[in-house]
Parts: C-alpha cells; structure tokens; sequence
C-alpha cells in the first residue's frame, strides 16, 4: 500500500526560511514589501520544499491571472515604444493585460523575474534582451516552475526558447553596401554596447560588407557606442580628433547617429556635405530630423504582435512544440542623410 506524499505547505517554507509564515505570504503577495535577502531565503526554500512553484503551476493552469510580463533592459531607449504598444494591443484583443519590468539589478536578474510568477502576477514572460545568462532563464523556465517564454529583439544565442527577432546581419550589411554604392570606400561603424548581442550581429554584418567590398576598416573607425546620443556625441568628438577621418559612417541605432550628427554640427561640419550617415530602427525622429535620416525600418510593430501572440499562444496550449524561431525583413529607408561621395582633387 502507498503511503501520499505530504503537500509542502506554508508552514513547511516558513521553517526551512527561518522567517514567519506571514512573511512567507507577505513575499508572495507583495515581494516589494520584503527585504532582499528574505526574499532570496524564501525563494530558495520553495524550491526546496516545492510549494509555492508547484502552487503557482496550479495556478498557471485553473487561476490565470491574465497578464503577460514585458523584461525590458532599457525603458528610456524610444525604440521600445512601438514594440510595447504593439503587444498591449495584440494582448487586449486576447483578453490579457501587460506587465513591464524594467532594468534588472543583482547577481540574478531572473530571480527578479520570478517573483512576478511566484506571486501568480502574471503567466508568462516576453523578453526583450539578450543578456540575461541563460543559466538562470533556463532554470527559471525549467521544471516545476516551467515559466513560458518568448524572447524578442534580442536572441539568446543557443537558448531553447520560442524567438522573434529582425534580420540584424543581413540588414547592416544592407545599410553598409548603400554607403559603398555612393562610392564610400572610407566607412566607419558607431557600435552598440559591448556584451549586446545586436552589437555583435550589425557589426558582423557591417564587417561582412566591407570584406565582399573588398575594403578594409582601420581599428579607430570603430568608435563604441551603447545605443544613447550620448555615445554617438562621445564618436563625434573622436571623429573630429581624427587626421585620417571615414568620409561615410554607419551607426548601431539611430539614437547613436543623432548624438553623431549633433557633436559634427557643433563643430561645423554638415551632413551629407562633410560626411554621410546611416542609422537603424527608423525611430520618429528619424524623419524629421534635419537632415531626415537615412537608416533601416525594424517592422516593430509587427515584431510587437508576433512575440505577443506566440506567447499567449502558448499560455493557452495552442503553441508549436518545437521553439519557434521567426525572422522578420527589415527595409532600406533613404533620405538625405546620405549622398554620393566625389573624392577632393589633389593639389
């Protein structure tokens, strides 16, 4: 005869945490509320006794709380805005509300992220960033706690999660061949930030152009960048130090190609006179910048409406089995930030 096995209970976490069982709740209902460090000792002891993430996978199943959780990395940068309208609206249309966690801190931002689960907030993850260790979303997204999960924008290079993101390499090179078509052979890169994977796959793809051009790309016409106009000033002020300096650049963003643009300015020199600019994302701003800027359409909000409809895809048992991986085309957008470049007679 088989004897059950005992429901872990409240109680049961409350004596392996050391704390009261009405801080156990307290940190379930309202993780805010409580310490760091109690949280951290509470989340280690369900996980240990398997109550609140098996009570929470209940929950998933008979309780849903109808919301889905937006993982942001940096609310500030525009270029989310479109994404972030997009799935709110795709998940109004399914009855579902949104969530959005922005900038995760400590040594396990995934944590983070499971308290919104742990305290049934929400039934599912969307993430916008690459970054997180994969480690820590798998064990996340793993058993018992089996968190679902869409990654967005940003592809988690060999995570087993359903992805959809934009044509990243093909894109730059894109941008970079429409600079080597007007007859720029000098041609700079303005790069996101280091560790990014977006960083990494356009200049990837601005390298890839180059080589088939057969042009080379000195060490110091890679100016580092973080995706703010900041940094795209901070490249402007490198450039303008420079004696050999690209006649054309191309930047990770737009946000980096305005603070570029706006540091030459300054300085006197103008665009497309002095120097060519190709930016992407094709934020707002972008065409009624002075010049209108030149750069690559991400279909944002069509990227917003896919991750969102995988996702609850998903919650609602309607989803692939095998992770999906979609790719989505972006588009050349010329103005005038661009021009034909006719190189200087020798004296």
């Amino acid at each position: 005869m088989s004897i059950a096995k005992k429901t872990p209970t409240i109680q049961d976490v409350a004596r392996f945490a050391r704390v009261s069982t009405a801080t156990v709740s307290r940190a379930l209902s309202n993780p805010e509320r409580v310490s760091e460090g109690t949280r951290e000792r509470i989340s280690d002891a369900v996980q240990a006794t398997g109550y609140t993430l098996n009570q929470a996978g209940r929950s998933l199943r008979q309780r849903t709380s109808k919301t889905i959780l937006v993982g942001l990395p940096d609310i500030r940068n525009s270029f989310f805005s479109t994404i972030l309208d997009a799935i709110e609206r795709e998940a109004a249309l399914r009855g579902y509300g949104v969530l959005v966690c922005n900038r995760y801190s400590g040594p396990n931002p995934a944590r983070r992220l499971g308290e919104y689960f742990l305290s049934h907030r929400a039934d599912g993850l969307l993430l916008l960033d690459g970054s997180l260790d994969l480690e820590q979303l798998l064990e996340l997204t793993g058993e018992p706690s089996a968190v679902p999960l869409v990654v967005a924008c940003e592809e988690i290079p060999n995570a087993p999660f359903h992805t959809v993101k934009t044509d990243n390499p093909r894109a730059a090179a894109q941008a970079t061949r429409h600079l080597i078509d007007l007859g720029h052979t000098r041609i700079g890169h303005i790069t996101g930030p280091a560790g990014n994977v977006l960083r990494q796959e356009r200049l990837a793809g601005f390298m890839l152009a180059m080589d088939e051009a057969g042009l080379r790309v000195l060490p110091d016409w890679i100016f580092p960048g973080n995706f703010m106009m900041e940094s795209g000033y901070a490249a402007a002020l490198q450039y303008l130090a420079m004696a050999n300096r690209p006649s054309a650049v191309f930047a990770a963003n737009d946000e980096t190609a305005i603070g570029f643009l706006s540091g030459l300015r300054e300085q006197g020199l103008e665009c497309p006179r002095d120097i060519s600019v190709v930016g992407f994302d094709d934020l707002a701003v972008a065409l009624h910048y002075s010049p209108p800027l030149t750069t690559v359409r991400q279909p944002r909000e069509k990227l917003g409406q896919l991750a969102a409809q995988t996702l609850i895809n998903i919650l609602e048992g309607n989803a692939e089995a095998k992770p999906l991986r979609i790719v989505l085309t972006s588009e050349m957008i010329v103005r005038s930030s661009t021009a034909r470049y006719f190189p200087p007679p020798h004296s």
